[in-house]
């Protein structure tokens, strides 16, 4: 490796190390003064673009999750599987004891397919069989899971299994729950797959096809639901997780041990439309008061009555980038200028990069932009930066003569 290219790793490197420190995950903000309760043993609700927690009782409380727990198995399939191959059944999953698809021994079927079927009729055979599959067994599956979880931040969630029979070392928390199926809410494959009310699959076996009706009634009782799961085990009880849409707001409600369910989702969801509507604060590609820069993308957050008169928004420059480049001056460097902060209640809720108005960069897909943790608003992922990341492994690979 010449001089030059020793150099140029050494300048990028040091790039790379400045943007980083724009983004730094921010912890989520939670809703004061909630007035409203269930009747579950704990219950959350959140606000899925921003991640904020707007309703959270014993949310913290590690429970049994029943099948709740095929939220994460979904997803985990989703991000490592190949949805088109074929998900062969074995012993172990054959005739699983709990809810079943009743699917037969050495049958195969796609693994999108499946997916349906453990996500609307939550089979439990389904799960093991997709573990197997997925995992390569289903203990190498629920590290799997459980390295998802830690990823994250699920304090206070282990799995044990993927079907989510009661085991002792599984259980998660309402709030847990919540952030999770707000990030897998981002996953469209996952999305699309909980709003679907009945879904039909070959069956080779028989001269019919599968059909399977989703449990979720909520699909069917509460205007704009479009998701998730319902759960029950003798020791968990009545378990479930809702989404929906509204006005381009999507929220997520929880509710665990709870024989009220049905009622008390709508309840959760109709507050959070209520009190917390999603407002953008920031539009891409504004100019901002006083600066010649522009924000790198759009910023919405869920603002309860009053919470506007306590936003604050501050500007922190990039290190190299001068007062006067904000003022107009000429500048030679393109990338990152800085980024705005914005707080509510002096609590940070969020970041957005901001550019010179002729070096913003293209705008990220829909999936793109929201595909991160819950939480995202606080995650500002930059195309440049990830372009630099891909750069900078390139040119090593090209020292190493690969």
């Amino acid at each position: 490796m010449n001089m030059k290219t020793s150099n140029l790793k050494v300048l990028l490197i040091l790039i790379l190390c400045a943007l980083l420190l724009c983004v730094v995950p921010q912890p989520l903000i939670r809703a004061e003064n909630s007035s409203i309760s269930t009747h579950a043993r704990a219950a959350a609700l959140i606000d899925v673009e921003s991640g904020r927690l707007l309703y959270s009782s014993r949310g913290d409380e590690p429970m049994l999750i029943a099948s709740l727990t095929k939220i994460m198995t979904a997803l985990v399939a989703i991000e490592n599987g190949d949805l088109h191959s074929k998900v062969k059944v074995g012993k172990n999953a054959f005739a699983k004891e709990g809810s079943s698809l009743y699917l037969k021994q050495g049958e195969e079927m796609p693994l999108e397919d499946m997916l349906y079927g453990l996500m609307l009729r939550s089979g439990n055979d389904a799960a093991t069989a997709i573990a197997e599959h997925v995992g390569g067994s289903e203990e190498g599956f629920v590290y799997l899971m459980n390295a998802k979880a830690e990823e994250l931040g699920l304090q206070n969630t282990h799995f044990a299994n993927p079907h989510g029979l009661d085991a002792e070392g599984h259980y998660s928390s309402a709030n847990d729950l919540a952030v999770l199926t707000a990030y897998a809410m981002h996953n469209p494959v996952f999305k699309q797959i909980v709003k679907t009310q009945v879904k039909t699959a070959d069956n080779p076996y028989e001269p019919w096809d599968y059909k399977w009706l989703n449990k979720n009634k909520m699909l069917r009782l509460y205007e704009g639901a479009d998701g998730v799961k319902t759960g029950y085990t003798k020791k968990a009880l009545r378990c479930l997780v809702s989404s929906a849409t509204r006005g381009g707001q999507q929220l997520v409600a929880v509710t665990l041990n709870d024989g009220n369910d049905w009622n008390d989702h709508a309840a959760l969801l109709d507050y959070g439309f209520n009190h917390y509507p999603l407002k953008t604060l920031i539009e891409r590609g504004e100019g901002i008061s006083g600066y010649n820069f522009v924000p790198g993308r759009t910023f919405a957050y869920p603002l309860g009555q009053g919470e506007e008169a306590r936003l604050v928004t501050k500007l922190e420059l990039s290190r190299g980038t001068s007062e006067a480049e904000g003022k107009g001056a000429r500048s030679s460097s393109f990338g990152i200028k800085g980024v705005l902060v914005l707080q509510l209640g002096g609590k940070e809720i969020g970041r957005v990069p901001v550019y010179l108005p002729d070096q913003l960069p293209p705008e990220q897909s829909p999936y793109e932009k929201r595909f991160q943790p819950a939480g995202a608003a606080a995650y500002p992922a930059d195309n440049w930066l990830q372009a630099l990341g891909s750069a900078l492994r390139a040119l090593f690979r090209i020292g190493a003569g690969k």
